[in-house]
């Protein structure tokens, strides 16, 4: 199980012991400003900056060249959650859902 916890702008892994951290866009602009126009290399504007690998810097630089999105779309696994207008409508959904899996899996439910 791979538990995860957000503090202060970064994301610690409880399983492996990572941190993964979130940076601001103004902060990205100006670590890809700097490797662009300041003439100094990545290694430099990620310590100048406080980022922690000089590969992120190489990132952004990358998709800012391609015109892309500094900004990575977050990717969200698993089932979309269902809206429901009224308590009996998610009722009717939930006992729908249910019947579904009996006869889905009629060995499983103990009637």
């Amino acid at each position: 199980m791979d538990l995860t916890l957000f503090i202060g702008g970064d994301y610690f892994m409880g399983k492996t012991g990572r941190t993964n951290s979130s940076y601001s866009e103004e902060l990205k602009m100006q670590a890809v400003h700097l490797a662009l126009e300041g003439n100094i290399s990545y290694r430099e504007v990620a310590r100048q900056l406080g980022i922690r690998n000089k590969t992120q810097v190489e990132v952004w630089v990358k998709r800012f060249r391609e015109g892309q999105p500094l900004q990575q779309e977050v990717v969200r696994k698993g089932r979309t959650r269902t809206k429901f207008a009224s308590v009996e409508e998610e009722m009717a959904y939930l006992r729908a859902e249910i019947e579904y899996l009996k006869k889905r899996y009629p060995n499983l439910h103990g009637e």
